[in-house]
C-alpha cells in the first residue's frame, strides 16, 4: 500500500485500563485463567441507560470505544465507518441458538438475532452520530481489522478526509470452552505476565474494542504516521523473511504479535533473525489473543511512537529506549496463515 495515512485520535477498551487515564502509570493487569476479559468503563457518560439494558458486551464496548476515539480526534462528524471483526457478537449468536433449541423454533426473540450481525457496532455508531456516509464491515478472520484498515487508506488517497476505523471482539464462556477443545488455548493455567516464557502449544484468549480516526494530513495532534502496510497469506518458505527484511529495514523498534504458542514461535524466530539488536516488545501478554488483536498491537506502537516512551511497568523485562524512536515495525499473525506488516511513522 503506497502513501500515508495518519492516527488523528484512538481509543481503545482491552483488559488493560487503557479507556482513561495516564497509559504509562497504569498498572500491568494479569491473569492465570488463560482468559483476559476487558475491563469495562461506564457507559453512562456515552450511551443512554434505557438502551444500555438492551445492549450485550461487544455492542457496548465497540459503541463506547468509538465515540471516545470521535472525541479524541476533536472531529465532530466521524464520517466513513469501517470497521473489522472476527466473530461478531458472540453473545447475541449463543442466546438466539439457545433459544431456537428452547422454543422448538417458535416465538423466538427477534432481537438477540439482530444484534449479532456484524455489522450491528457500525449501525449503532452511525445512528448515535447521524452518519449517513459509507458504513462497511470486514469479518475475515485474521485479516478482519486489516482489510477495514486497507480499505480506510483509500478511501483516504481518493479524496475522503478522514474515516472512523476500528475492530471489536468478544469472548464468552462457550466460545472459550469450544476453541480450547481444538487446541487454541494452553492446557495449563498460565500467568499471563509469564506468557513468553511458558513456550508451549496453545496461548491465552482475548477481547476488546480499538478504534482510529485516520486523516489525509498531519496536525499537532497526530499520533503517527501509517506510511507501509502489507499482507501475507500462508507465505512459502523464504517468503516471510525476504519481505520483513525489506518492509522493516530502518525500524528502530518492533512490536510482535508473539504469544506463547509453540506451533508458530518459528515465525517470530525467523523476525528475531532479519533484526538482530533491534529491541522487541510482544503485546499479546496484555490483551490475549482473538482475530483482530493486531488493533490493539496498532494502538500500543501509536501510543509509544508519540510519546517516545515505552509503558515500563507492562514491560519491566526490556531495556529502556536508548534512542529516539523515528520509526516502528510492527508484525502480527493470526495462526500462521494471515501475516500483517505495518510501518509506523514519528510525526
Amino acid at each position: 500500500m503506497k502513501g500515508k495515512c495518519y492516527i488523528q485520535g484512538m481509543a481503545a477498551i482491552s483488559p488493560q485500563q487503557t479507556f482513561e487515564g495516564d497509559l504509562f502509570s497504569a498498572p500491568l493487569v494479569h491473569t492465570d485463567s488463560n482468559l483476559l476479559a476487558c475491563m469495562e468503563p461506564d457507559y453512562k457518560p456515552f450511551i443512554p441507560a434505557n438502551s444500555l439494558r438492551r445492549m450485550t458486551r461487544v455492542l457496548k464496548i465497540g459503541l463506547t470505544a468509538a465515540l471516545r476515539c470521535i472525541q479524541d480526534s476533536g472531529i465532530s462528524i466521524p464520517g466513513p465507518i469501517v470497521t473489522g471483526t472476527g466473530k461478531g457478537s458472540l453473545q447475541d449468536t449463543e442466546k438466539f441458538i439457545k433459544e431456537i433449541v428452547t422454543y422448538k423454533e417458535t416465538a423466538l426473540n427477534p432481537t438477540p438475532f439482530i444484534q449479532s450481525t456484524y455489522n450491528s457496532v457500525n449501525g449503532l455508531i452511525a445512528l448515535q452520530q447521524k452518519c449517513t456516509a459509507y458504513n462497511n464491515t470486514f469479518v475475515h478472520r485474521g485479516f478482519s481489522f486489516e482489510n477495514a484498515l486497507l480499505d480506510s487508506m483509500m478511501l483516504i488517497q481518493e479524496g475522503t478526509s478522514h474515516t472512523l476505523t476500528g475492530a471489536f471482539e468478544e469472548i464468552t464462556a462457550e466460545h472459550f470452552y469450544i476453541k480450547s477443545r481444538i487446541g487454541f488455548w494452553k492446557e495449563n493455567k498460565t500467568d499471563s505476565r509469564e506468557l513468553y516464557q511458558h513456550l508451549s502449544p496453545g496461548t491465552i484468549a482475548g477481547e476488546g474494542a480499538t478504534f482510529f480516526t485516520l486523516t489525509g494530513q498531519p496536525s499537532t495532534q497526530t499520533y503517527a504516521a501509517i506510511s507501509g502496510f502489507k499482507m501475507l497469506y500462508k507465505p512459502a518458505p523464504g517468503k516471510l523473511s525476504t519481505t520483513l527484511k525489506d518492509f522493516g529495514e530502518s525500524a528502530d523498534l518492533i512490536i510482535t504479535g508473539r504469544n506463547g504458542d509453540s506451533n508458530h514461535e518459528h515465525f517470530y524466530q525467523e523476525l528475531d533473525s532479519c533484526f538482530p539488536g533491534i529491541p522487541q516488545f510482544p503485546f499479546k501478554h496484555l490483551c490475549g489473543e482473538y482475530d483482530t488483536a493486531g488493533a490493539f498491537g496498532l494502538w500500543l506502537a501509536a501510543q509509544i511512537i508519540k510519546a517516545q516512551q515505552v509503558p515500563r511497568q507492562w514491560f519491566p523485562q526490556q531495556a529502556v529506549l536508548s534512542a529516539p524512536v523515528n520509526s516502528i515495525l510492527f508484525y502480527n499473525h493470526f495462526y500462521g496463515e494471515q501475516h500483517v506488516m505495518l510501518r509506523l511513522e514519528r510525526v
